[in-house]
């Protein structure tokens, strides 16, 4: 029975419609725990009604425990309003003052007032994680200020992921003796072997994931057939191509890398063209190029990575797709050509340029495994009401796949209407989130049947059940392969492999087959212990966790004061011009990192309008920024406060000279020298100063 209210809005009466919750059998099994008000895991497979079980404990949560105060916490953005439109508010906004907050809710600038104001707050993790760390009273949290901890996807609870930073706080308490902490509920579909391949291993991967969220993991065990009648397991087919024989295409590529490979003339020995141990070989070389400031080497290794990555799309999709990718390489770095180095490595694709043109003229010489993925689609689809999800590895991959389905009249006379699903962010093959949504709006209500995805598709999103899944050219673990085969849950679904015949990914899914078994086996294995051994286990670990993190925060305190700012050269990465010094880098909430040099202009060019998609607090994007010698992307302008202008940097743009020795970094933690607070008030008066009042 649903419950409705009136509500008046703007002197209008609104009808508010609550629905009843209604749980099937093996859902109410595995709340009972969280019912109880005990920490717990609620292991169900995707389609199972993870959430809605939740929302069920949340419900009975707030009814029951004087001054409750619940949050959801998720670990992508577009789930916060998924989980507040499709559960949270159908189900308990009759009675319950609910704030869904992401990154581009105004709300996230108050987080500690609106926590204190409302009931339930669904938000990213992060949020949580930046409000706790937060010292301004309007923004700051504690743990403690709930009384209920709900997190989806909570295998996700490891290393340094977010979720394990905001639990391990909540275990430091608990060991420290710490009251009124929050009771914990995770959800998860697959927490996985954590990369174990024994039992033995596969245990103590559960136990750590039981031990970071300081929770018993529960399952059905009375109700599984009708769980299995709920959440049917797709039929899976291996549609395997045999190897391919006669690649011309693939061969020239690999005869021009070898071209480059004696150009070098560096003696260095690379694994097989066309894997990711190749790419592993030329990453390792650009390293050891900007180390040595040997730009030959550098630059050849960044055009070998292209040629493989070149050789991997020739491998997935069409040879036309391949010749794309290098031709949008080398039409940016026409524009920056500097040294015999360039010119030898744009000559060299000039040169061989005409002739890959006509090698993607012959169909016959196509790769065979698109002609079994047309094979595969146009079975599933002779029912005009199949509706399926492609994966692929890559958003290049996808936007390949996308235009070979568009182009292919079999694929058409089914009628597919396909879009491409990636991940939002915001790159330039980033989708928006309101970009996410709109195509997963028009997947649901039938304008599209296929969806052309990369792993965004494979867990959390709401979409609709399908009848097809087709894993592509895949590399992934078993949780991910779970999560995806769990996507094909209509009545007779087909889950298809489509690979090489004995390639790498069909060994992989073989193996993933055995680690699902395996997962299984230990969740039971750590269901049955004894209640003691368990708890002594999973203390063991916490108190082994807690040790580890305080020896790792040490260790990179040691490092972060190795060197005087001063002492640190930045040095471009694509031409070795020495740019500036670590004292000019100022940080800016805790995650910008702005140059506040006004000689630092000298040495960049702008380019067009950063478009993030979302607004923020108190700064917003500005131009590209690259090298004015060389033309690498540094980062972009950031416009703080709409008064002060500061280029950005990506530390990826550079290399940093120190006393010692040349270092590269993928990110700004790991740099070696600390970076200074950006102190606007400071920085402006400074400025005044610095004008020629005169």
């Amino acid at each position: 029975m649903n419950h409705w209210t009136l509500n008046r809005i703007n002197g209008l009466f609104c009808v508010i419609v609550q629905m009843e919750i209604s749980l099937r059998s093996y859902q109410k099994e595995v709340v009972q725990v969280a019912l109880s008000g005990e920490n717990s895991i609620i292991w169900l497979p995707t389609g199972g009604g993870k959430t809605r079980a939740a929302v069920y404990v949340a419900k009975r949560h707030l009814e029951t425990h004087p001054k409750a105060k619940v949050a959801v916490l998720v670990n992508k953005v577009h789930l916060v309003d998924q989980h507040y439109q499709n559960e949270f508010r159908p189900h308990l906004g009759h009675t319950v003052n609910i704030v869904a907050i992401s990154g581009d809710s105004q709300e996230k600038d108050f987080f500690g007032r609106v926590v204190r104001d409302s009931d339930l707050v669904i938000c990213t993790a992060q949020i949580l994680e930046n409000a706790m760390i937060n010292t301004e009273e309007d923004k700051h949290v504690e743990l403690t200020d709930f009384t209920l901890l709900i997190i989806d996807e909570c295998h996700h609870t490891h290393k340094d992921a977010v979720y394990n930073k905001i639990m391990a706080r909540y275990v430091k308490g608990k060991m420290e003796g710490a009251r009124n902490l929050p009771q914990i509920l995770g959800l998860t579909a697959s927490p996985g072997t954590g990369g174990a391949k024994t039992q033995e291993g596969a245990v103590n991967h559960v136990l750590q994931i039981c031990a970071n969220l300081d929770s018993v993991i529960v399952s059905t065990k009375n109700y599984v057939p009708e769980l299995r009648m709920v959440v049917p397991r797709p039929i899976k087919k291996y549609d395997i191509v045999d190897t391919r024989l006669f690649d011309p295409f693939g061969e020239h590529l690999k005869e021009m890398m070898r071209m480059i490979h004696g150009y070098m003339a560096s003696g260095i020995t690379f694994r097989k063209m066309g894997t990711q141990e190749y790419e592993n070989d030329v990453v390792e070389l650009e390293k050891k190029g900007v180390r040595e400031e040997n730009r030959l080497l550098a630059q050849c290794a960044l055009h070998l990575r292209k040629y493989n990555d070149a050789l991997l799309i020739n491998d997935t999709v069409r040879m036309v797709d391949a010749l794309r990718l290098l031709q949008d390489f080398y039409r940016t770095k026409s524009e920056n050509r500097m040294d015999a180095t360039d010119i030898f490595l744009s000559g060299l694709f000039e040169e061989n340029q005409v002739e890959l043109r006509l090698l993607t003229l012959d169909t016959q010489n196509e790769n065979p495994k698109l002609a079994q993925l047309q094979r595969t689609l146009v079975e599933q689809f002779q029912d005009r009401n199949s509706r399926g999800i492609l994966f692929s590895k890559t958003r290049e991959g996808t936007r390949c796949l996308y235009d070979w389905v568009c182009a292919n009249p079999a694929l058409q006379s089914v009628d597919i209407r396909a879009a491409i699903l990636t991940g939002a962010g915001n790159g330039a093959n980033h989708m928006t989130q309101s970009g996410q949504k709109e195509t997963i709006y028009r997947f649901r209500v039938g304008d599209l049947n296929l969806l052309i995805s990369t792993s965004v598709a494979e867990e959390g999103l709401d979409i609709p059940e399908c009848n097809v899944v087709v894993r592509y050219g895949l590399l992934t673990n078993e949780i991910a392969q779970q999560q995806a085969s769990g996507r094909a849950r209509a009545m007779d679904s087909v889950y298809s492999v489509v690979a090489w015949a004995g390639g790498r990914e069909m060994r992989r899914e073989k193996t993933n087959e055995y680690l699902e078994e395996l997962t299984e086996r230990a969740v039971a294995e750590v269901q049955r212990m004894e209640p003691e051994k368990f708890r002594r286990k999973v203390s063991e670990l916490q108190r082994a966790a807690v040790i580890e993190r305080y020896v790792a925060c040490k260790r990179r305190d040691e490092k972060r004061k190795r060197y005087d700012p001063s002492q640190v050269q930045f040095i471009c990465r694509g031409c070795f011009t020495p740019v500036a010094h670590g004292d000019d880098m100022r940080v800016v909430n805790n995650s910008q990192h702005v140059n506040v040099n006004p000689d630092f202009k000298n040495y960049y060019q702008v380019g067009g309008q950063v478009h993030l998609g979302r607004t923020f607090e108190d700064w917003e994007p500005g131009r590209v920024i690259s090298c004015a010698s060389c033309g690498l992307e540094w980062g972009f302008e950031v416009k703080l406060r709409k008064v002060v202008v500061l280029p950005c940097l990506k530390i990826k743009g550079f290399s940093m000279k120190t006393p010692q020795a040349n270092h590269t970094a993928k990110q700004w933690k790991e740099v070696e020298f600390a970076v200074e607070e950006f102190d606007f008030t400071e920085y402006v008066s400074s400025c005044f100063l610095d004008l020629d009042l005169d």
